[in-house]
């Protein structure tokens, strides 16, 4: 899946695997996590959002499940 950087203090990647719907997350310090069942629009908002950060702890950390895929 390919990232790309977001300007945030915690978050220095997203991808989005469009067929699965699975959004990819690499925070800074190195921690790769994958969420479940995100919809596009939900990763383009992400991209978008004036603070990314903020973005994704009220809009996917707690609506969607996710599973870290690598550790930091």
């Amino acid at each position: 899946m390919r990232r790309q950087p977001v300007e945030s203090s915690v978050i220095r990647t997203v991808g989005h695997d469009e067929g699965n719907n699975i959004l990819e997350v690499e925070f800074r310090n190195g921690r790769i996590y994958h969420y479940y069942r995100v919809p596009l629009t939900a990763y383009e908002a992400l991209i978008q959002a004036p603070s990314a950060g903020n973005y994704f702890n009220t809009e996917i950390r707690k609506r969607y499940r996710g599973a870290r895929v690598r550790p930091g």
